[in-house]
């Protein structure tokens, strides 16, 4: 049966069951062995479909992104693992290829939510993390497009949605920290932004669980040299990468109405500079929007 294709009312419910059963079913189940982090509107559906058509690589049963680490820590490990395929069914695999098995999600807020970081160390101590970061100026420009679309914006300029922002934002990251109870609307979609400064959430992220842990790419690679950047991540997660080659699309792109106001295309990359710079240190080398 294909989840998707049932109307809305009948997915909810075939969803409940299922990860009531997978609370039930827990400690037989696998863990992740990585997780995609982010960041958000950077190519992770398209890096996920890639992945999850390794042959040695399970992904979670029925969401892409279950969003554990970020807005539904209070739900236990139990329920996290529920999303996660039976130990048994990756056994089978890893004695077809002879190669262990893996599993994984795509949650790219976990890249920005201030207690992700230390839960995601804490809770699965040997996972790596992959990061993906696009020109920032264009980040910003498809996300606002992307929550306008979703109905999570109502400001459909874009510079206005980023006049906004600082007001939206104000102490919403020190009360995330603060508070593992709390939940920001504005901070999971209204940073703009902020969400292209890179260097920063990566060197939390490293605090954490260990720069050597992480991994990152550009997606204007991955789009321009899928098959380079999928056989750099085989390497970093210990994966084959000579089984079967997956079919690489795009995911999630929108088309856009019109294209960004030239000034504050400036003035974004002008701001944007030196979170660039420090993120070249992840890099080794400029990054490519900057060559």
């Amino acid at each position: 049966m294909d989840v998707r294709k049932l109307p809305a009312p009948m997915k909810r419910v075939v969803h409940l069951g299922s990860r009531s059963y997978g609370r039930l079913t827990a400690p037989g189940r696998m863990t992740p062995t990585f997780l995609i982090c982010g960041g958000q509107r950077c190519g992770t559906t398209s890096l996920y479909r890639a992945l999850a058509g390794h042959p040695v690589v399970l992904k979670a049963v029925l969401h892409k992104g279950v969003h554990y680490f970020d807005v539904s820590y209070d739900r236990g490990m139990a329920w996290y693992k529920a999303h996660f395929p039976l130990v048994r069914s990756g056994e089978k695999i890893g004695e077809r290829y002879g190669v262990p098995p893996q599993t994984f999600e795509s949650s790219p807020y976990y890249m920005y939510h201030p207690q992700a970081a230390a839960r995601i160390a804490r809770d699965l101590p040997d996972t790596k993390l992959l990061v993906l970061v696009r020109d920032p100026v264009e980040r910003a420009y498809s996300q606002h497009h992307h929550e306008v679309a979703r109905g999570f914006e109502t400001e459909r300029d874009f510079g206005a949605a980023l006049a906004l922002e600082p007001a939206r934002l104000h102490k919403q990251e020190e009360r995330l920290a603060e508070d593992p109870g709390f939940y920001s609307f504005s901070h999971q979609h209204h940073a703009y932004r902020a969400r292209g400064e890179y260097a920063r959430y990566l060197s939390v992220m490293a605090q954490h669980v260990g720069r050597e842990r992480i991994h990152v790419m550009e997606s204007e690679r991955f789009f321009s040299h899928p098959e380079d950047v999928y056989d750099e991540v085989c390497e970093f997660l210990g994966l084959p990468s000579y089984l079967e080659r997956p079919v690489f699309e795009r995911h999630n792109a929108r088309p856009r109405q019109s294209d960004m106001d030239p000034a504050l295309r400036r003035e974004l990359t002008d701001y944007y500079l030196p979170h660039d710079e420090a993120l070249a240190r992840w890099l080794g080398r400029k990054p490519v929007w900057r060559s």
